[in-house]
């Protein structure tokens, strides 16, 4: 690799920023591709272009065909993250799962005797409030945020660096009419009809859940549906930007 391109995508994996490494398996050329952006010394055409961003929005390594070329295409995501507000029993249940889905799990709480070791095993656990660690945190597009405490001082700053983020799930506990308020004390923040959409309250899948276990299955299920949705809208959006390949139309035909 050439050492601008080496550049290029170190600087990116530090800023966590999704990206692409496509190399011409014929000639060795080899082009850095990003949701929107290209740069290398392997020219890609459209239909190309958006075969990489497809493998990127999949996030799936391998080689492809595009362009007239064999290409292999190495994908840098992020990692995907998960920060749960409050150290509650439905947290003691969605924590392993959600670390046997691949996440990597963040429990904040600054009630010390709840935030421990014992019941948050080999996850980090910081005992901050929200608003205090999660700008160190920086949470992206491939990190989910979870409230689960009911209580406003914990949950609603939690919310609030949340919306200002670009993190691709808010998730918040609570009745419909423990949402409403919610959204009626953000809404006194300055946060509008946009900002209230992202929220998933109540939070996870309508799926009769009563037990901490099954709720906390119900959203980590809701994360999953709107994580591969997100995918599926992104690899949809790269597949129109270029002519679909031979490989694209056999897919769909009947």
């Amino acid at each position: 690799m050439k050492t601008p391109l080496l550049a290029s995508l170190q600087a990116a994996r530090a800023a966590k920023r999704p990206v692409a490494l496509a190399t011409d398996l014929a000639s060795g050329a080899q082009a850095l591709v990003t949701p929107d952006s290209a740069e290398g010394d392997l020219a890609l055409d459209a239909q190309a272009l958006a075969s990489v961003r497809r493998s990127l929005a999949d996030d799936k390594s391998g080689a492809i065909e595009a362009g007239g070329k064999r290409l292999f295409v190495q994908v840098f995501n992020p990692p995907l993250r998960m920060i749960v507000v409050g150290a509650v029993h439905i947290a003691q249940a969605l924590v392993p799962i959600a670390s046997l889905a691949g996440y990597a799990v963040t429990v904040i709480d600054p009630r010390r005797a709840f935030a421990t070791p014992e019941r948050f095993p080999e996850v980090a656990i910081s005992h901050e409030w929200p608003d205090e660690v999660l700008p160190k945190l920086a949470p992206d597009r491939r990190t989910a945020i979870v409230t689960l405490t009911h209580d406003p001082k914990i949950d609603d700053p939690a919310l609030e660096a949340a919306l200002r983020s670009d993190v691709f799930y808010v998730g918040a506990l609570g009745s419909s009419r423990t949402h409403a308020k919610r959204l009626e004390r953000l809404g006194a923040k300055g946060f509008g009809a946009a900002d209230f959409a992202r929220i998933h309250g109540p939070v996870g899948l309508s799926i009769g859940a009563k037990s901490p276990a099954e709720i906390a299955i119900s959203i980590l299920a809701q994360i999953t549906q709107v994580l591969h949705g997100r995918e599926m809208a992104e690899a949809k959006a790269a597949r129109e930007a270029g002519k679909p390949g031979a490989r694209e139309l056999a897919k769909e035909a009947p």
